[in-house]
């Protein structure tokens, strides 16, 4: 049982990390899940409050700035809420549209189509479109830091 607690345990913090990357899986909630699970094989012992304050914090401002740095990269160029609209159904629809390129273009020209539908010109869309980028990329490296961060605290705690 140990072996299968540690698989699952190692699989949901794989699962989180991609997550980080690919929006369409869990992420950070991968990884919170992965304490519970070790709780549940092994023991919550290692566990203080102060071990779950952290956690929760780190979560909760995961959940804010995945959502808020996407909206700042699309903000800091001008764009409007429909484009911000337009980058998130962009970032969540074009993996599947482009496999390849799905992750960068989607949240392009969903930005850009948001923008133009809100009355901009092209110029100004195009330059929305690449805050949407910016946005995306600034948000991937949030996420990966804190969810690393969580990854390493909880080896920490338990060790």
């Amino acid at each position: 049982m140990d072996i299968l607690g540690w698989i699952i345990v190692i699989a949901l913090f794989v699962v989180g990390m991609a997550g980080a990357i690919y929006p369409i899986l869990p992420g950070v909630v991968a990884i919170y899940l992965a304490l519970f699970v070790y709780g549940w094989f092994f023991t919550f012992e290692h566990y203080s409050t102060m071990f779950w304050i952290i956690q929760t914090l780190i979560l909760i401002v995961l959940f804010i700035a995945d959502y808020a740095v996407n909206a700042w990269g699309v903000k800091k160029l001008g764009g409007s809420k429909a484009s911000i609209w337009g980058s998130t159904i962009g970032l969540i629809v074009g993996p599947f549209v482009i496999p390849a390129f799905g992750l960068i273009i989607g949240p392009f020209i969903g930005a850009f189509i948001g923008e133009i539908l809100a009355g901009s010109n092209p110029g100004k869309s195009v330059k929305v479109g690449l805050g949407s980028v910016l946005g995306l990329f600034s948000s991937i490296v949030v996420k990966i830091v804190l969810q690393l961060a969580m990854i390493i605290i909880f080896f920490i705690w338990i060790f």
